[in-house]
């Protein structure tokens, strides 16, 4: 997928077509090697992977590097803060589960919200613009991403997916099955999944998902799904080590 010069939270609510990565390995170069392949976005997983502040400080410069949107799916809300300072331009916050928790991060991203103030950071230009056009600049590009992923979610998605200033929604199908424990099972997932999309669908609301190639993102695409992450650096790697080890294999 190509680049425009269109912000990513504008693409995104625009539910233009869009595909990213989950990257997990502490080190700036495979948000390179991504940005370089065209792909639209990565989320820097602090939740899942072993990444300090500093390494995702530096994933977010390479991103910038090679005009690739860069995300992080934070710990907590209250890492929201410091991952937008830094640049991201958007977050993925685990764990949503009310229209509470959806408008309690909306507003923790927002100046127009409760986020605090500081312009000298790299998403103010380090102090080059004036306070008042860092604080619309940040309220327009900042995407906030809610992550569906606990049954309860399910039973409130109606209300979590008007909230305003919610940007999309992630579908976490694997965290919402163990959510599910027995109800997953015989369509139960599947049947959870389309009510997730068709909240979203209803309410306007852009809808990502992973997929595991082209043909299950058309799948999710018919179900509602606007956008699509796909593996991971770390699935990209151990896939392409596999194919090339059994290659050489006697």
């Amino acid at each position: 997928m190509t680049q425009d010069k269109m912000e990513f939270r504008a693409r995104l609510r625009h539910q233009k077509a869009l595909l990213g990565t989950f990257l997990k390995i502490p080190s700036t170069q495979p948000a390179e090697i991504l940005g370089t392949l065209g792909f639209d976005f990565v989320v820097i997983d602090e939740e899942h992977a072993p990444l300090n502040p500093e390494t995702t400080d530096a994933i977010l410069l390479a991103c910038r590097a090679h005009a690739m949107a860069g995300l992080v799916r934070v710990r907590q809300p209250a890492d929201i803060l410091r991952v937008l300072d830094c640049g991201a331009d958007g977050v993925l916050v685990p764990h949503v589960t009310s229209a509470d928790v959806a408008h309690e991060i909306v507003s923790l991203a927002r100046y127009s919200g409760v986020r605090g103030l500081s312009p000298t950071t790299r998403a103010g230009q380090f102090g080059a613009t004036s306070v008042a056009e860092h604080m619309a600049t940040q309220d327009a590009r900042s995407a906030v991403i809610a992550m569906i992923e606990d049954a309860e979610a399910v039973d409130n998605i109606e209300d979590i997916v008007v909230t305003e200033g919610l940007d999309a929604i992630f579908v976490g199908r694997a965290d919402l099955a163990a959510s599910m424990g027995a109800a997953a099972r015989d369509g139960g997932l599947d049947h959870a999944v389309d009510v997730i999309l068709k909240a979203a669908r209803d309410a306007g609301l852009p809808a990502l998902i992973m997929a595991s190639d082209p043909a299950e993102a058309e799948h999710f695409r018919a179900r509602g799904a606007t956008g699509f992450l796909t593996m991971s650096d770390q699935g990209f790697l151990r896939a392409h080590a596999a194919r090339i080890r059994a290659s050489f294999s006697p």
